[in-house]
């Protein structure tokens, strides 16, 4: 009642034999042609080709600028902390003496 039911298949003949001994044929459906995919052409007209140069141009001006604010962003925090710095080490220079 427990054990599983599993047919065997002792040969490769594509037959499938199940465990009750009765024979049980499986016809295998030839698989469809494949159809190559028909995607459309991209044409590019004077106007596009104007209109994608200029979208291009306008995301690495902006991409620049980003990067460059943020690189600037970082060296001016740098220098205020180094200025820091030095202004606390004399603090505590003077301290001392």
């Amino acid at each position: 009642m427990f054990t599983p039911k599993i047919p065997v298949n002792d040969q490769p003949t594509g037959q499938t034999i199940p465990l009750s001994g009765a024979a049980v044929e499986h016809h295998q459906v030839p698989a469809p042609a494949p159809v190559a995919p028909t995607r459309p052409t991209v044409q590019l007209t004077p106007g596009s080709l104007a209109l994608l140069v200029g979208g291009g141009t306008a995301a690495v001006l902006v991409i620049g600028t980003v990067l460059v604010s943020m690189l600037l962003a970082v060296a001016i925090t740098a220098g205020s902390l180094a200025i820091v710095a030095l202004v606390v080490r004399s603090v505590l220079n003077q301290e001392r003496k």
